[in-house]
């Protein structure tokens, strides 16, 4: 012995373990009595929900239409969307390409694809603190000369030979120290299933920054070709009134006319020749918005798209007359930010629970094992063991309210997330009947721009002969020229009009994110169709960006269920908290 006392004896731990049968069931009912009369989760809940606090979550209902407004037209089918590549559909292998090189480029997956990792690793750290919240490997060493002028010493040393009190040693110590809350209320597994909501809700985050992607790159490419179409027309026309006024100055010089016609085809020619700096704008507006969703900087694309359609042909080829788009139930499923809506709900209806287990009292374990000896030789041995058991529990019975309060406001926020996911359903079902609608109407307005094309260009050929003839005046042509600039520029506005309503329709019903899972069971790079890359590149790529952040593994997993797969349900009474007044 080197005359310090034990940490405990057996007398005093047989007291205290005696204390302890007996305290802590005592305290735990007291506690589950006492917060069940503060209005929160009764003895019977916390038991049905496994020995947790707050609510059990149920997805919340959301209002569908039984289905779409213009279901009876045959345009709609009422088949399951292929939404996986649905821009395949416009056969335009450039267009793919894009698709392509913007998933493997874009920064803001990146930017997502960030946030899906800081979710996993929160979610991680959050399943960690169900075991011991703290543990430490411990050691020390320690020379200890005591004063003899200072008490005890002093009075020793008069009463006991000299040297036999000593006051210089040495002390070892190695060990292990652990801290332990039990998570007796569920505050803990509680927070773990918040973050894994969180973490799914960030899953569907980047799922719709894909949908959305996808649908603008789309959006822009025909924007970008319906710009070159309507600068072809009207350089066309440029030429043919070029044609027309030369024919009236002819007229004017030998006599036959007047300089009224000569000035009149100078005003529609130069109103046509107007129209062209206006459509290279909007050519660069949408030639500059590929490369920023292509994560390039802004740079001429057209020696990689190419010059598009033949004057006359629509500027995306073999748009579709038709679309699947299921039922509008299939949207709870299909869309991620829907699904990302109601994962946040569940996420938030966790923190009930959380916010409920701070009426109750805590209870930890701390404890240390390990070795103390003098000398370093016995540092191990049996007899340098020593222990240390500090079960108790903290207790928040002095919060003025405080913690009532942060359960009404989990409560209300829960609430505002309910009403914000039953929004969302309600516009994204609203969206998907705008956008269906402008694809329908959007083909029988082309439809009849073009019978009114092929008779103001018939109309503008006869005019034109019967004005070399002399048969009517150059007032009736330059109204029929005027006409049929305008019709024709109409008329490639409107085919480029059906497919923008279709990629609307698409990105309403949340078409594209099944690509990513496509991309995660084939190689990162696919080589392009060889009609993409038939035209050759004028100037050099910009150099590639850094590699995109992507899913995680095992999150993109095809067979992983959905949270919201199940169709919906009535909630329980119990499941969610009642409207706050």
């Amino acid at each position: 012995m080197d005359g310090r006392l034990p940490l405990w004896s057996d007398d005093r731990g047989s007291v205290r373990r005696g204390r302890q049968a007996w305290s802590t069931p005592a305290v735990l009912l007291v506690a589950l009595v006492v917060g069940s009369g503060c209005g929160t989760t009764s003895l019977k809940e916390y038991v049905h929900n496994g020995l947790k606090l707050g609510p059990n979550y149920g997805r919340p209902p959301a209002p569908v239409a039984p289905a779409w407004i213009e279901a009876e037209n045959p345009a709609v089918r009422n088949a399951p969307l292929e939404s996986d590549d649905w821009w395949s559909v416009f056969s335009d292998p450039t267009l793919t390409t894009l698709i392509q090189r913007s998933y493997e480029q874009n920064p803001t997956l990146r930017v997502v694809g960030a946030r899906v990792l800081e979710a996993r690793a929160g979610q991680a750290i959050a399943v960690g603190n169900i075991f011991p919240q703290s543990q430490q490997a411990l050691g020390s060493y320690a020379r200890v000369n005591l004063s003899p002028n200072l008490p005890p010493f002093n009075s020793l040393a008069a009463a006991l030979p000299a040297n036999s009190v000593p006051l210089s040693f040495s002390n070892w110590f190695f060990g292990f120290n652990l801290s332990w809350e039990l998570d007796l209320w569920g505050r803990i597994r509680r927070n773990v299933e918040s973050t894994n909501a969180t973490l799914d809700a960030s899953v569907e985050d980047y799922d719709a920054a894909l949908v959305t992607l996808f649908a603008d790159i789309a959006s822009n490419y025909v924007q970008y070709r319906v710009s070159q179409q309507r600068i072809k027309i009207a350089q066309s026309n440029v030429q043919i009134q070029e044609q027309v006024l030369s024919l009236a100055d002819q007229k004017f010089r030998v006599g036959t006319t007047t300089r009224l016609d000569v000035e009149q085809a100078k005003t529609v020619l130069e109103q046509t020749r107007s129209t062209i700096p206006a459509l290279q704008i909007q050519l660069g507006q949408a030639n500059d918005a590929l490369c920023i969703l292509l994560g390039t900087p802004p740079h001429d694309l057209e020696p990689e798209l190419g010059p598009g359609a033949d004057l006359g042909g629509s500027p995306v080829p073999n748009t579709p007359t038709w679309v699947a788009t299921g039922i509008p139930a299939d949207l709870l499923r299909r869309r991620p930010d829907i699904r990302s809506a109601e994962r946040q709900v569940a996420a938030q209806s966790a923190q009930i629970g959380v916010a409920e287990a701070d009426l109750y009292p805590t209870l930890f374990i701390n404890g240390t094992i390990g070795w103390d000896a003098e000398d370093f030789s016995k540092a191990f041995s049996t007899k340098s063991f020593l222990g240390l058991l500090l079960p108790g529990f903290r207790w928040n019975v002095l919060n003025y309210g405080r913690i009532q309060n942060n359960i009404h406001l989990q409560q209300a926020r829960t609430e505002e997330l309910i009403a914000t996911y039953q929004s969302r359903v309600l516009s994204a079902g609203r969206e998907v009947q705008v956008s269906l609608r402008g694809f329908l109407r959007s083909q029988e307005q082309t439809e009849s721009l073009r019978r009114s094309v092929e008779a103001a260009a018939a109309a503008s050929q006869v005019g034109l002969s019967q004005y070399k003839t002399g048969t009517i005046d150059f007032n009736r042509v330059f109204n029929l020229e005027t006409t049929q600039v305008q019709q024709q520029d109409r008329l490639a506005t409107a085919q480029g009009e059906i497919a923008l309503n279709l990629i609307s329709v698409y990105r309403a019903l949340g078409g594209g994110w099944e690509y990513r899972l496509r991309e995660a069971e084939t190689p990162a790079t696919m080589p392009a169709p060889p009609s993409a890359v038939a035209t050759p590149v004028a100037a050099p790529r910009p150099a590639a960006p850094p590699e995109p952040v992507r899913i995680p593994e095992g999150l993109d997993d095809p067979s992983r269920p959905s949270p919201v797969e199940e169709p919906a349900r009535p909630e329980p009474a119990d499941a969610l908290p009642p409207a706050l007044p």
